[in-house]
């Protein structure tokens, strides 16, 4: 597969809406592979396709506990848990910052494989997070925006005085 780009913050590829995967072909599973070198790459734990300038509903989870990468197509959250907890979040799109955000702390998720069958799971912890952090990207929320304006400028700064340093 090949490591491809990744958008920098404040790209507006990163603010826009993905749209649903139709077509689940070979292309379809090489993009799923270019994400994942990518990802590594980068590194990181989580990755969508408008990461890359692909506004698809696609990413892939590679968790620490995990048995492998996961891959979810066209995902959404079907029920979340009233119970909040907060995890420290970032992105390969903003590299060197991180800060605490509060989301729900278990939750239902239904979604495609590369395949295009259907799946439903049950998350908590850190694939909870993660997968309400890439759902978020799809839907063109950047991490940052679940952040108080404080702290949102503050990673903005922070962002921006160490970003000289990432190849862009």
């Amino acid at each position: 597969m090949t490591i491809r780009r990744i958008l920098r913050f404040p790209h507006p590829g990163l603010r826009q809406r993905a749209e649903a995967v139709v077509t689940f072909d070979a292309s379809l599973i090489e993009l799923a592979g270019d994400l994942l070198d990518t990802m590594r790459d980068a590194p990181g734990i989580g990755i969508t396709a408008p990461h890359l300038g692909m506004p698809l509903r696609l990413f892939v989870l590679e968790l620490p506990d995990a048995d492998g990468p996961e891959y979810y197509v066209n995902p959404e959250v079907i029920e979340a848990s009233a119970e909040l907890g907060r995890h420290e979040e970032g992105s390969v799109s903003m590299p060197g910052v991180t800060a605490e955000v509060e989301r729900p702390a278990r939750i239902a998720v239904r979604f495609q494989d590369l395949a295009g069958a259907v799946q439903t799971i049950e998350a908590d912890g850190l694939r909870a997070v993660c997968i309400q952090h890439e759902i978020d990207q799809l839907e063109g929320v950047f991490w940052i925006q679940r952040l108080s304006r404080l702290k949102r400028d503050r990673m903005v700064k922070r962002f921006e005085k160490i970003s000289h340093s990432f190849p862009t």
